[in-house]
């Protein structure tokens, strides 16, 4: 079993709920998990962990947080390959194509994808709960 990260950037503390709801599925499994915010976290801490669930909201035009989220995760991504992944958010309009273009750079970045989650708005107990399956999952398969 490996060493998780959970690392998530959160405005309105709708993604902060859903970060809470993936390491308590991933507490499920192994109790080998760190909750960041990105803020407080740097591509030099990765080298400590084996897998990632990133989490960021939809932000403007549907992409990620572009302050502090996106700068991170580029240069993240260039660490990914072969590395479990997971990934989730909210969003309060659009369709979820800022999560549809995170999972294809995160899949180009050769990491292993095990899943996604998104919510509109505030999560509700349906997304609470895929989020809780998402960390599970993630635990699951390192």
């Amino acid at each position: 079993m490996g060493k998780i990260a959970v690392v998530y950037w959160s405005g309105t503390g709708n993604t902060e709920a859903m970060a809470e709801a993936v390491v308590k599925g991933v507490k499920s499994v192994t109790n080998d998990v760190d909750l960041f915010q990105v803020d407080d976290f740097s591509v030099d801490k990765m080298k400590k962990y084996d897998a990632f669930i990133f989490g960021c909201p939809a932000m403007g035009d549907e992409v990620l947080e572009e302050d502090s989220f996106e700068p991170f995760f580029s240069d993240a991504v260039e660490m990914l390959e072969g590395v479990p992944v997971a990934l989730f958010g909210s969003y309060g309009w659009g369709g979820g194509a800022w999560m549809d273009a995170w999972v294809d750079r995160t899949k180009e970045a050769g990491a292993k994808l095990v899943g996604n989650v998104i919510a509109e708005n505030s999560p509700d107990d349906e997304a609470l709960e895929n989020c809780e399956k998402l960390g599970k999952d993630l635990a699951e398969s390192i």
